[in-house]
């Protein structure tokens, strides 16, 4: 597959790393050679320095034919300029970065579709949506739901008190039906468990369920719910007024923003919210803004390391709840080793659900696990396909790969060795990054 990605900034860079390792021929365009200097060097893939807004430019980098052009620069009115110049010179699908919540609006796609833009994605809704998410059930790391929520999957984190903790999976102890523990990450490293392997205080353990199964779930991994009525949010981005915007009435919501001009325009636009002009980052600030009341704490500054030392000290302060925005892919781990809470990373939530366009097998959802490096996948069986051909425990899957549930006629299951899949069935799949290409052979 050819893919041309217009920008080089943090979501075009990483998705074409993300690409550029599945061995497809990638070209990055940008107007600035200086982001591009190191990337051709040290990654499998084509740079031109050029205007996505340019016939000319387009045409030198081949536009004609190409498979698939996403436009992710930070302008949503030059990606969706470029998105209708690379179809009309022959781009077989186009995909642009947008600002504007309406052009998210079913009633719109046709609409797009008839200008030549055929996806949009909107990387700060993507990530409040998680973060509302993750304060609607609060003892969770990462709350994943599929096929209208007849799936769900779940990252946990277990303490010592857990009673699925020192317990061997060759004891049949998870042989209930109820849950399906697919994965396990621990310092650093995801485990698909096998009869030998076994959970340990503070691994992060990944759970595929149905919802009629969380109480026991809950139980199980010896977690307490919190009941979240208060938030304070650091930051007052593009990803934070998306997350008041959502938030469920039961919760009140109080914004802490230093920039003062910012800070006028958050309180005009929001009128239920309580804007607070001063500096987050000062835990005696914090104190008088009454942090210590707090049931959770959200940081979505643009800075990573402030946001996670925010939520250090909200933390520290008595915060159970807390959730950061950490874009620099270096310090999501350093995050986890601290123990904060959620961690967001936009980047990876948008790069996910543009690689879904990339796969040939009719895939639905591609969701991204950002303490894990691993995606969950969500596949429809097709007619005669190989994973409908014999029952789970004689399907040589590739490494790193655990199927965790499926969706039948609207109804959620979870898989163990004797499971057949059906044609149509939806299944979902826990898989490490590099092994989705493998396993979608198995579903056409």
């Amino acid at each position: 597959m050819r893919i041309i990605i217009a920008g080089a900034g943090e979501v075009g860079t990483f998705l074409a790393k993300m690409l550029a390792r599945e061995n497809m021929d990638i070209t990055l365009l940008d107007e600035d050679p200086a982001k591009m200097r190191d990337l051709e060097a040290s990654y499998d893939l084509l740079t031109h320095v050029g205007s996505p807004t340019s016939i000319s430019d387009l045409t030198d980098a081949k536009v004609d034919g190409v498979d698939l052009f996403i436009a992710v620069t930070p302008y949503e009115s030059v990606n969706m300029t470029a998105c209708m110049l690379a179809n009309n010179l022959g781009a077989k699908r186009t995909l642009a970065r947008v600002n504007n919540y309406e052009y998210l609006l079913p009633k719109n796609k046709e609409f797009f579709e008839k200008l030549g833009v055929n996806y949009l994605i909107y990387p700060e809704v993507l990530a409040a949506e998680e973060i509302v998410q993750s304060l609607k059930i609060n003892w969770l790391r990462q709350n994943l739901s599929f096929c209208n929520d007849a799936l769900i999957v779940l990252g946990i984190k277990v303490r010592d008190n857990a009673a699925i903790v020192n317990r061997k999976f060759s004891t049949g102890v998870f042989d209930h039906g109820k849950y399906r523990v697919v994965a396990i990450h621990r310092k650093n490293k995801t485990i698909i468990p096998k009869g030998d392997d076994q959970i340990l205080a503070n691994d992060i353990v990944y759970f595929f369920a149905t919802p009629d199964n969380m109480d026991f779930i809950q139980l199980q991994a010896g977690k307490i719910e919190h009941q979240i009525k208060n938030v304070m949010i650091m930051g007052g981005s593009k990803i934070a007024k998306k997350t008041i915007k959502n938030l469920p009435n039961t919760m009140n919501a109080k914004l802490l923003e230093v920039n003062r001009e910012r800070s006028y325009a958050l309180a005009d636009k929001f009128n239920d919210t309580l804007i607070i002009n001063c500096d987050g980052r000062n835990i005696e600030v914090l104190k008088e803004e009454g942090i210590e009341e707090m049931d959770a704490f959200v940081a979505v500054t643009g800075n990573s390391e402030a946001n996670i030392l925010a939520c250090l000290a909200a933390k520290r302060l008595g915060v159970k709840k807390t959730v950061a925005e950490v874009e620099n892919i270096d310090y999501i781990m350093l995050a986890e080793s601290m123990d904060i809470g959620t961690v967001i990373n936009k980047k990876m939530i948008a790069a996910s659900y543009i690689y879904q366009l990339t796969l040939d097998a009719d895939v639905l959802n591609v969701r991204s696990l950002t303490s894990a490096d691993a995606e969950v996948v969500e596949f429809v069986a097709k007619e005669g396909s190989k994973i409908t051909k014999s029952q789970i425990k004689d399907i040589r899957l590739p490494e790193n790969v655990n199927i965790g549930g499926y969706v039948r006629n609207g109804i959620g299951s979870i898989v163990n060795g004797n499971t057949e899949i059906k044609a149509n069935d939806h299944v979902v799949v826990f898989c490490d990054s590099s092994a989705i290409r493998k396993i979608e052979n198995y579903f056409n």
